[in-house]
């Protein structure tokens, strides 16, 4: 059985990801209830847990299959998450995304993480993936009318 300090350091390296994470998808308030669900679970099964190599991923669905999407969410001002300064009404545009392409344009480029991992952390294919994140910034590129892929 892992040690309680190998799950504190788990949890250090995960908590952060699974947090920023679940803010596009289940808002502030239930990012929270999802991370804890998620390291709930995480504490339960550490053995299985610590072996394996994308454990956020793992995690982040655990925290979707037990955690309910109550309301549409909330997305956090930029400077809440140390994000740089954004055109203002990126936020309400990234509501207007379909779910699947909010969470894999804000897993991709505002989490920074890989396409594999979106993709086992979303239960889908990494160039379903791709398609999400292309087709969610092509809609962002519409409604801000940008003409070039700069």
């Amino acid at each position: 059985m892992a040690a309680a300090g190998d799950f504190e350091d788990l949890v250090g390296e995960v908590e952060p990801r699974l947090r920023r994470a679940f803010v596009a998808s289940h808002g502030v308030d239930g990012a929270a209830d999802a991370v804890a669900e998620a390291l709930a679970w995480a504490w339960e099964h550490r053995d299985e847990v610590r072996a394996m190599a994308n454990p956020a991923g793992y995690l982040y669905r655990v925290g979707q299959s037990r955690s309910r999407i109550r309301r549409r969410p909330v997305l956090p001002p930029p400077e809440a998450l140390g994000l740089p300064e954004i055109e203002p009404q990126l936020i309400p545009a990234l509501l207007d995304l379909s779910p699947p392409q909010r969470t894999a344009v804000w897993l991709v480029h505002a989490c920074q993480w890989r396409y594999a991992e979106v993709a086992e952390a979303m239960g889908i294919s990494a160039s379903a993936v791709g398609t999400h994140v292309q087709r969610g910034l092509d809609h962002l590129r519409d409604r801000f009318e940008v003409r070039d892929r700069a």
